[in-house]
């Protein structure tokens, strides 16, 4: 039951950090390759202190990381991170996948599939 509890309080510590524009949009250009703070905040009217918060959220929520290159502290995407989410995410879509499968088989069985009426002209 631990390991549930943990992994809920990632969810909601991950979930609760991507609400944000901003740290969506850090994600975004992370994904693409890994990035100075000063970098992060070229695209924001921001300063480089409020994207540097934004970025602790993130590490809070293990979507990112941060390593020491010489004078260099990149900010990197944690995809092991965003793997949980979307695995939790696919969970409920295969769910919801399969009840509408469920759903087309009981309309093909009467008969048909439920169209839209057409409109007449």
């Amino acid at each position: 039951m631990t390991q549930d509890v943990d992994a809920d309080t990632r969810l909601d510590r991950a979930f609760q950090a991507l609400a944000d524009p901003v740290r969506r949009a850090i994600v975004a250009r992370l994904s693409r390759g890994s990035a100075t703070v000063n970098e992060l905040a070229e695209p924001f009217a921001i300063t480089t202190q409020a994207v540097s918060r934004h970025i602790h959220v993130l590490e809070e929520a293990g979507l990112v990381s941060r390593t020491k290159e010489a004078q260099r502290r990149p900010v990197h995407l944690e995809p092991a991170a965003l793997e949980e989410l979307t695995s939790w995410i696919d969970g409920y879509r295969l769910i919801h996948e399969q009840q509408y499968r469920s759903l087309d088989s009981v309309l093909a069985g009467l008969g048909g599939t439920a169209t839209p009426k057409e409109k007449k002209t």
